[in-house]
């Protein structure tokens, strides 16, 4: 005799349900345990008795005699009489017991508590479990089955005929079902084998042993989507997939509260699943497209990201001027479009991309039927594929493009303009291959959203290359173009601007020839970047030049300048400081040398800049000691000049802070590896250069470097010829033997005439206007200088000789004669210069 748990009824009852054995004389032959826990009565007191003295109301019509006496299975509802002589309202379910001929040997007989209807509403929660439109299993805690309705079994078939995944907990290929076909039973399978999705197994052996409900997801191919091609291509995942998002539940005893099984219930969320993926995918585009301020990059971004989440193979196209900074030219509607390919990807692995047939940096010819064109002329997105004839013609008219389409098979394009601000930049195309769906229009949509937001980036990297574009002409148009030509120092120099999107800085430096074959080595820093930088810059390179034709001493010159600089960032209080220069909150450094070939002297002053290194012919590489000055704009401090002794065929290199100074590495350390990079073995001073920033600098420096290296040159005995004069108006003709002489050593008779011209006019006016000492000096060099020097700092001047004046005709006659003159204080006095060509012969 079979026993049977007790439960709960459909609404949530208490139920009790009890078993006995009735003959076919309706005799009580078996007695459970429940059913004496139900009405009381022990086996011995109610075995052989008639079971219609167990009813209450034994003249009841429906149950008088137990009318399922004779019959093969009735069921009812009946008044039971209790031990204790109170009433028990039971739902009666008589199936007969059959032996071995087939033949009724009696009556199992099922007693259940409740409303009279539990038992039709226990048959009608069957039924609708079994019939229920969303899939719903259950998972016996105790046995290890499960049993599942009709939908979660058709899902499971459905699945096994596409060859996917089934429905978690259901994936078996031994489970037997026990339903029967009016629906009133379930499918009950086994145990899911190894096969089933080992993460559902768990969920559901997590809510068993842990008492809370869970929820878990689960995903299964499309069947449109299972039958492409396996192994055709990469794994695609935008390929259609089926979401399911199961319920589950503990069940527990209404009694005991003990767990007993597992609930389940699947919903079908395909829609919602794709949905995210799309935004997923829309999110990941707003901090991987657009990363940088280069517009190739920024167009390889939107490729990379597509492929193979939305396509197996994606091109970006651009307008040619927009690859250059420019505004795009509208052309007509009805023309053929040329288009720059700056991007493209494909799924196919590897680094090249053989689905192309367009190669990287090549312009491509669009006919106006074609999908790109389409989409340019109309700014809407195109949806095409290998049934549409324009596809096709387009197709057909390239035949490296038709080769490539027949090779790996595509079939469905879409293509969808780069519009960002008002203005079409480019065009990008999506294609799927042979094993991929086709697109549909959410596929367009999201094409759309990505190529609208990758024109973002691609406007933003166009309008910074134009901005970027145009400050570095100014800033190179600032800086010098060439080098002028002189004798005291080979120099070599490298300007390379920041290569991050800080914008062109304000780094400068300038070789100034001087008189009496010195010359002037400048480098500065205007700090920050822009165009503001820029302009800045200017302003000092061209207040430095000047101040050097006035050959001032270094400290003097730095002194003018900071003087300038105060001036340039001072205003009125009602000024509109926002259009305005600002160099004094910006920051400005100078470095200023004046090296002198004859004497072999460098004097340096500094205003706040890096200090130079000095290489010397024996290969001692080492940093200059300054005494630096405030920075150009601070005022109120002085400016310390260094001399040093320079051997012939010295180096000094001088450079911004951008060469020796990053965020991982201080000035100190930086100058230190210049150094270094300097005593390495060279050919010339470009290759010094080459070597120098491949030591110190990143690819992508952050800051501007200005880099300027000077070896120096000397003039010998044989060039250089220096007398003393007394003050005495007599030796002037002396003076005048003096320098023909030298001349003719020096086979330079030709330049004799103009040369005692220059020395009687210079040494005469040093006599008259002077004081002692008096020197006078010849240079040989690429020109021929005739320099006379005083102790008194007062300066000749030219004027206008009137008819009857006696003087003020020399200097005129000095400056018809030479290629120029001038005048420049020292420390004990003034040097009159003169520099004439040197003869032909």
């Amino acid at each position: 005799m079979a026993t049977y748990d007790q439960g709960s009824g459909p609404c949530g009852w208490s139920v009790d349900v009890a078993t006995a054995t009735v003959s076919l004389d309706g005799i009580v032959t078996g007695w459970s345990e429940d059913a004496r826990r139900l009405l009381g009565y022990r086996a011995p007191e109610v075995v052989g008795r008639a079971a219609a003295d167990l009813l209450l109301d034994r003249e009841a019509p429906e149950v008088a005699g137990l009318s399922f006496i004779g019959s093969r299975e009735w069921s009812g509802a009946a008044a039971l009489r209790h031990r204790d002589g109170h009433r028990v309202e039971v739902a009666l379910r008589a199936h007969p017991s059959l032996g071995g001929n087939g033949g009724s040997q009696g009556f199992v007989v099922t007693i259940t508590t409740g409303p009279a209807e539990s038992a039709h509403d226990r048959r009608l929660v069957e039924q609708a479990f079994a019939q229920a439109s969303i899939p719903l299993s259950t998972h016996s805690t105790a046995t290890g089955l499960w049993h599942v309705n009709a939908a979660a079994k058709g899902c499971c078939d459905q699945a096994a005929e596409d060859g996917g995944d089934h429905l978690p907990g259901t994936r078996t290929g031994t489970g037997t079902g026990t339903g029967t076909g009016t629906g009133t039973g379930n499918d009950r399978h086994e145990a899911a084998p190894a096969s089933a999705d080992e993460g559902f197994l768990r969920c559901v052996r997590r809510v068993a042993e842990e008492a809370t409900p869970m929820r878990y997801e689960c995903f299964a191919p499309e069947p449109s989507s299972s039958a492409l091609t396996p192994g055709s291509g990469p794994a695609r995942t935008f390929a259609r997939q089926r979401a399911w998002g199961v319920e589950l539940w503990p069940v527990r005893d209404c009694d005991t509260g003990e767990v007993v099984g597992v609930g389940t219930a699947a919903f079908d969320s395909s829609d919602q699943h794709s949905a995210r993926q799309r935004l997923a995918l829309l999110q990941e585009a707003g901090t991987s497209i657009g990363t940088t301020l280069d517009v190739t990059r920024t167009a390889k971004e939107l490729a990379d990201l597509a492929v193979p989440r939305l396509a197996d193979f994606v091109s970006v196209d651009l307008l040619d001027s927009v690859s250059h900074g420019e505004e795009p030219v509208p052309g007509p509607l009805d023309a053929t479009v040329l288009l720059r390919r700056v991007a493209h990807q494909s799924a196919t692995e590897g680094e090249s991309v053989p689905e192309a047939a367009i190669d990287l940096g090549r312009v491509d010819a669009y006919p106006p039927f074609s999908p790109p064109a389409h989409c340019l002329t109309s700014g809407q997105p195109v949806l095409s594929g290998s049934d549409d004839p324009d596809f096709a013609r387009w197709i057909a008219g390239h035949e490296m493009r038709t080769a490539r389409v027949e090779e790996y098979g595509f079939h469905s394009v879409m293509a969808t303009a780069l519009r960002a601000r008002g203005i079409t930049l480019g065009v990008a195309v999506f294609a799927r291959s042979a094993g991929s769906p086709p697109f549909d229009q959410d596929d367009l949509l999201l094409a759309e959203e990505l190529a609208g937001r990758a024109a973002v980036g691609v406007d933003n990297a166009r309008r910074y290359t134009r901005e970027r574009t145009h400050a570095l002409t100014l800033q190179r148009s600032l800086l010098p173009s060439d080098l002028p030509k002189q004798a005291a120092v080979e120099v070599a120099y490298r300007y390379l601007p920041a290569g991050t999107g800080a914008g062109v800085g304000g780094d400068w430096f300038d070789v100034v020839p001087l008189s009496g074959t010195r010359v002037a080595l400048v480098v500065g820093d205007v700090v920050g970047h822009g165009i503001q930088a820029s302009a800045a810059m200017g302003r000092l390179r061209t207040a430095v030049r000047t101040l050097a034709d006035v050959d001032l001493p270094p400290d003097e010159l730095l002194t003018h300048l900071d003087d300038l600089v105060i001036h340039l960032t001072s205003h009125d209080d009602t000024a509109d400081s926002r259009s305005r220069d600002d160099i004094g909150e910006i920051g400005a450094t100078c470095l200023y040398a004046v090296y002198d070939p004859v004497s072999r002297i460098c004097t340096l002053a500094s205003a706040g800049h890096v200090p130079p290194v000095m290489l010397l012919p024996d290969g001692t590489a080492s940093v200059v000691r300054l005494s630096p000055g405030p920075l150009l704009g601070v005022g109120g401090l002085p400016f310390e000049s260094t001399e040093l002794e320079l051997p012939e065929g010295s180096l000094l290199a001088f450079c911004t802070d951008g060469l020796v100074e990053t965020r991982d590495r201080d000035i100190g350390l930086g100058l230190d590896r210049l150094c270094e990079s300097l005593t390495g073995p060279v050919s010339s001073l470009e290759a010094t250069c080459d070597a120098v920033l491949k030591a110190l600098l990143p690819d992508s420096p952050a800051d501007d470097v200005a880099l300027l290296l000077a070896r120096t040159r000397a003039l010998h005995a044989d060039q250089v010829a220096a007398w003393y004069l007394p003050s005495d108006p007599a030796i002037v003709a002396d003076a005048r033997a003096q320098a023909s002489r030298q001349l003719a050593a020096w086979g330079l008779e030709d330049a004799a005439f103009v040369t005692e011209l220059v020395v009687s006019e210079l040494v005469t006016n040093a006599i008259r206007y002077g004081a002692v000492p008096i020197g006078m000096r010849l240079i040989r060099d690429r020109t021929l200088i005739c320099e006379v020097s005083d102790a008194s700092n007062t300066a000749p001047h030219l004027r206008r000789a009137r008819t009857y004046d006696e003087g003020g005709r020399g200097l005129q006659m000095v400056a018809q004669l030479t290629q120029g003159w001038g005048t420049r204080q020292t420390t004990v006095g003034k040097t009159i210069w003169a520099e004439q060509a040197l003869p032909a012969s």
